[in-house]
């Protein structure tokens, strides 16, 4: 019996001898993990203030190698080079040739700029119009082609789709392109409230298409003098961004019922006259500016109509609003390019 209780007692002491271990090294391991995450926080508080530091003491990363720094070199050195080459092609331009650097090949294969591309915005049921201006002042077939290559002048109608894609409308106006290859036919829903919209998505076309110094809209029942235009418009290359039309103002309506009535008429004041803008008849606006619109199309607001609408994008900018005379369609007159009928 004494025995058996004296190894009693020990089992249940050794018992607890492994329990107490157990439990010390569960407290050891807990103690270890929470120790290092401490450090590792501390380290990483460490390393952030560091960095901090460096990037507001402009001391980050002060070390550059030597093959750094003749990379650095080199670039500066090619940047320069093309800089020069820019002022000397830009001179060249202006002189009427390019740099006698570039070779036949580079000159063949580079980008041809027009003058100016001429957008007649027109829409289903006016073939009549189109007609008459073919005959009248727009080339057709090869002689379309070669004003584009001998003046750089670009001429397209401007139409969109119907609202039922492929209706007898649509047919219609892709059998007229076909004989006559002369229409951008744009992704855009044909109506009357969607006009300025339209404007816009022909200007983003054109400008991604052809590069040219001009782009110029016109309605489909205005008649131009082509060399005129290309005339007047070449007295501008000089300028950069600039805003060419016959420059007006004008009451805004808030009438609901007036045939011109403006839903965003409480933008414009007291007064309700709109800013300084070009007649929608014609006008023509610089690369720059086609640019501009292209790429803030997303963000470009659009009223009523689209000569207010086109003006409203450049108020703001720095752009040369130019009242050109030359641009007034109410009758033919001597220098004048166009004529409303």
């Amino acid at each position: 019996m004494h025995s058996r209780a004296s190894s009693n007692r020990l089992s249940s002491s050794a018992f607890h001898s492994r329990l107490s271990a157990l439990i010390l090294a569960m407290f050891a391991t807990m103690a270890s993990i929470y120790v290092a995450g401490r450090l590792w926080q501390d380290a990483a508080s460490r390393v952030y203030l560091i960095q901090e530091l460096d990037r507001r003491t402009g001391r980050g990363q002060s070390a550059v190698s030597v093959d750094d720094t003749l990379k650095i070199i080199a670039c500066r050195e090619q940047r320069k080079k093309l800089s020069a080459l820019e002022m000397e092609l830009a001179a060249a331009r202006q002189e009427g040739f390019v740099s006698k650097r570039l070779s036949e090949k580079d000159v063949t294969h580079s980008k041809k700029k027009r003058l100016v591309v001429i957008g007649i915005i027109t829409t289903f049921g006016r073939k009549k119009n189109r007609d008459a201006i073919r005959k009248a002042w727009m080339p057709t077939g090869a002689a379309l082609g070669k004003l584009e290559d001998e003046k750089g002048i670009v001429l397209r109608f401007v139409i969109g789709r119907s609202a039922n894609r492929g209706d007898s409308l649509d047919r219609e106006i892709d059998s007229e392109n076909s004989q006559s290859n002369d229409f951008i036919i744009l992704d855009h829903v044909e109506a009357p409230e969607e006009q300025s919209k339209k404007t816009k998505l022909y200007f983003i076309h054109a400008v991604e298409r052809w590069e040219a110094e001009f782009y110029t809209k016109v309605n489909d029942d205005v008649y131009v003098n082509i060399d005129a235009l290309g005339a007047s418009l070449s007295s501008y290359l000089d300028k950069p961004r600039v805003y060419i039309g016959c420059m007006k103002s004008g009451e805004v309506f808030s009438q609901l019922t007036h045939k011109w009535y403006e839903p965003d008429w409480w933008k414009f004041g007291d007064g309700k006259s709109y800013f300084r803008h070009a007649s929608g008849e014609i006008y023509a606006i610089s690369h720059a500016l086609a640019q501009f619109i292209s790429i803030n199309r997303s963000i470009l607001r659009t009223y009523a109509h689209d000569d207010v609408s086109a003006g409203s994008w450049f108020i703001g900018l720095d752009v040369k609003h130019i009242n050109e005379e030359k641009f007034c369609c109410s009758s033919w007159s001597t220098g004048s390019i166009c004529a409303a009928v």
